[in-house]
C-alpha cells in the first residue's frame, strides 16, 4: 500500500520533496497558509499521486509530514492535527528574515527543538535542512549507486528517525545521523555540513541571483562518509549571526 506523504509548505523545498515522493510511488497532500485552492495549478502540474489540502487536512492524511515553513509559521502549524505523527523539519533560523529569537540566539534551543517544544505531542526530526531545492531533486540517487549522496538527520525518537530514513532512501538519498535535536546545530546554516558541499565554489550574490545559480547546475555528489566527516567538524556558530547562504 502506498504511504502518503504531507506537505506543510509548498515552496521550493516542499515542492522538490513532492516531485521525489511522487516518483517514489508516494501519494502527496500538499498545503499552505492561502488554502487548498492555491495550489491547483501546482497540483496539476505535480500530475496522478497529487492533492491539496489544508494544513490540518495534510496532517491528518499523512503517514509522514514535512514541514517546510519558515520559523515565524510555526505557532500558525496545527497540532492537535499532526498529533502522533511523524514531522520533518526543514527550517532554519535566519534572523534577518525570522527576527531575533532570543533563545535561539543564546544557544539556549536549536530550532528543532524550538519546534518539538510548539509540537510536543508530535515526534520532529531535523531533515532536508542543508541542500538547495534544485539540487535536492537532481542529486537524488537509485540505492547502491556509486555516486549516491546523504543528507544529515537529527532526532530525539529513534524509531522517529527510522521512519525519516527510510523516506530518505525512497527519495534517493542516504542518511546521516547528527543525533538528537539538541544536537541538530551541527548541519545548521554556517556550519562545514551546510549547503556549500552540494554546489562547491559559490561566488557572493545576492539571494536572488544566488538561487537562479542554483538551478544552473545540478550540483556536487557528497557522499555519507563525507557529510559524517564534515559533521564531526563541525563548531558551534552563533544563531543570532547566521545569515543567508549567498550572503556568507
Amino acid at each position: 500500500m502506498s504511504r502518503t506523504l504531507g506537505l506543510i509548505g509548498s515552496g521550493m523545498i516542499g515542492t522538490s520533496v513532492a516531485r521525489l515522493a511522487l516518483a517514489a510511488g508516494m501519494e502527496v497532500v500538499l498545503s499552505n497558509s492561502r488554502g487548498p485552492e492555491t495550489l491547483l495549478d501546482l497540483v496539476a502540474e505535480l500530475g496522478a499521486g497529487a492533492r491539496a489540502a489544508t494544513a490540518a487536512g495534510a496532517a491528518r492524511a499523512a503517514d509522514l509530514v514535512v514541514a517546510a515553513v519558515p520559523l515565524a509559521a510555526f505557532p500558525h502549524l496545527p497540532a492537535e492535527a499532526l498529533a502522533g505523527k511523524v514531522v520533518l523539519d526543514t527550517a532554519n533560523y535566519y534572523p534577518e528574515r525570522d527576527g531575533h529569537l532570543a533563545e535561539l540566539d543564546e544557544a539556549e534551543l536549536t530550532s528543532s527543538e524550538l519546534l518539538q517544544r510548539r509540537l510536543p505531542a508530535s515526534r520532529v526530526v531535523k531533515a532536508f535542512n542543508t541542500i538547495t531545492p534544485h539540487q535536492l531533486v537532481a542529486l537524488a540517487r537509485p540505492a547502491n549507486a556509486p555516486d549516491r549522496s546523504a543528507l544529515p538527520v537529527a532526532g530525539d525518537d529513534a524509531s522517529a528517525k527510522a521512519e525519516a530514513v527510510r523516506l530518505l532512501d525512497d527519495l534517493g538519498y542516504d542518511a546521516v545521523d547528527v543525533g538528537t535535536l539538541a544536537d541538530s546545530w551541527r548541519s545548521e546554516p554556517n556550519t562545514p555540513v551546510f549547503v556549500l558541499p552540494y554546489l562547491g565554489e559559490v561566488l557572493a550574490m545576492n539571494v536572488e541571483d544566488f538561487l537562479r545559480w542554483t538551478f544552473t547546475i545540478n550540483g556536487i555528489p557528497v557522499p555519507a562518509a563525507r557529510i559524517a566527516k564534515l559533521v564531526e567538524t563541525a563548531e558551534r556558530q552563533r544563531a543570532g549571526e547566521t545569515r543567508l547562504p549567498s550572503e556568507n
